[in-house]
């Protein structure tokens, strides 16, 4: 015996699911992420200048190789 309420398509378990679903990068059991507000992101150019610093300090590293050209 299947009893609906007013909808037309039958509910499963799959719209629980669903309606309850959490966004998997606010999951509190994931270590080393920053969480901030909703719609809050950080400034591309932070990324570039992380890109940039790391590479510098690769090719400062570097240059203590000996046989270097």
């Amino acid at each position: 015996m299947s009893i609906q309420t007013g909808s037309s398509a039958p509910q499963t378990g799959a719209h629980a699911v669903v309606a309850d679903a959490v966004d998997p990068a606010r999951r509190p059991d994931v270590l080393l992420r920053v969480r901030r507000a909703e719609g809050h992101e950080i400034s591309p150019w932070w990324m570039v200048g992380a890109f940039v610093g790391v590479s510098l300090a690769v090719v400062a590293l570097l240059s203590f190789v000996p046989g270097g050209a």
